[in-house]
């Protein structure tokens, strides 16, 4: 028995010698939506006529279902709610829904409509039922513009969700679903549209905010509708380089990265050059902690149709992220092998990602006291 337990540590020796970089690297993909879940009609008054409705809404589900995404974040998901979740609950576990819109069973004071808002915010985040869900915050934006015009984002209590996950394989991550104000069309082409700008700024402000006093060793994904062009709105200045100048982390756009050369657009034309969308996937390195990086992205169309039109006014837009190890402290390779006592140390999967102290499986430990790294059965 002596011999053969020798022989496997021999093995393992040598394969974690070549380096994490020989192992295949771990992977996990998101998307963001808004599912256009308006409702098509308010009694007699059309709201959202051309809007999903609950057969679109349906098909959006098994869509969803169908790609297969690690996690998805939603917005407006409202009136529709419940036939959306048929589709997707064998395989997701999600959070609390806020509720819809609508006058049926709810004290509205009409005389004074100027003064009612809807306490819905439209969010609503899915995960895979191999992810735990730690703990889950909801946020309201500190300003927002528009009662009766401007989008109207005033009727409801727009705002983020926070979810603190650990994936399968351990790594623990804070992932951001959001919906920023909105502009009409029609606001933008007149010039009438600084109340709404003005409110964005604020929300990107509110949320740097919120971003670095969560910054610790976890990395950050923040995803969802936020009505933002970077040549329209001053995104880079308020939220990227402010993070980026913290010494708390580096926060990246995936479009920018994987499909504009790292370039952040200046100037505004047409709102769509090279592929920008107003739904955003951003990610956040911490300056100390497990590392994460975009490997793919796409905006997803294929499909994505009912009688030949979109079934909404969005697209999924996803994006496959790898684990790249921890910045920190490097675990590749190992100074010896031998069973320890589990201690004041710090821990790692073999792929390289820190854990909390382990129970049972090969990891790598970590001793400060003499900088080597171990492996422990």
């Amino acid at each position: 028995m002596k011999a053969k337990k020798r022989t496997i540590a021999t093995a393992l020796l040598a394969l974690l010698c070549v380096g994490t970089s020989a192992q295949q690297p771990e992977t996990f993909s998101v998307a963001t939506l808004n599912v256009d879940g308006l409702p098509q009609k308010i009694l007699v008054v059309n709201v959202n006529a051309d809007g999903p409705g609950a057969v679109g809404t349906a098909r959006i589900g098994k869509y969803l279902m169908k790609k297969g995404y690690d996690i998805v974040c939603m917005q407006e998901d409202f009136n529709y709610h419940d036939v959306l979740i048929p589709w997707m609950e064998d395989d997701y576990a999600n959070d609390t829904w806020s509720g819809d819109i609508g006058i049926e069973g709810r004290d509205i004071d009409f005389l004074h409509l100027q003064n009612h808002r809807f306490e819905c915010d439209g969010l609503c985040t899915f995960w895979k039922k191999d992810i735990t869900l730690e703990s889950t915050e909801r946020t309201p934006w500190n300003a927002s513009f528009g009662k009766f015009s401007h989008a109207l984002d005033d009727i409801i209590t727009k705002g983020f969700r926070r979810y603190n996950v650990t994936l399968a394989n351990g790594l623990s991550l804070l992932v951001y679903n959001m919906h920023m104000d909105a502009s009409d069309d029609k606001d933008e082409l007149e010039g009438k549209d600084a109340k709404d700008k003005e409110a964005r700024q604020v929300q990107w402000q509110q949320l740097k905010d919120e971003i670095l006093s969560r910054l610790d060793t976890r990395p950050i994904i923040i995803m969802g509708d936020m009505n933002s062009f970077y040549g329209q709105d001053n995104v880079k200045a308020a939220f990227i380089d402010a993070i980026n100048s913290s010494g708390k982390g580096t926060v990246t756009d995936v479009w920018v990265e994987l499909q504009n050369k790292g370039l952040f657009p200046e100037t505004k034309d047409d709102g769509i050059s090279g592929g920008e969308v107003l739904d955003k996937i951003l990610y956040v390195n911490p300056s100390t902690g497990t590392q994460i990086k975009a490997v793919s992205m796409k905006l997803d169309k294929e499909g994505y149709l009912m009688d030949g039109k979109p079934l909404g006014d969005h697209y999924p837009l996803s994006a496959t992220f790898q684990i790249v190890g921890n910045e920190s402290s490097s675990v590749t390779g190992v100074n010896g092998l031998m069973e320890v006592e589990q201690g004041d140390a710090e821990y790692y999967n073999l792929g390289g990602q820190r854990i909390g102290q382990p129970t049972k499986g090969l990891v790598i430990e970590r001793q400060h006291q003499d900088n080597k790294k171990r492996i422990i059965k």
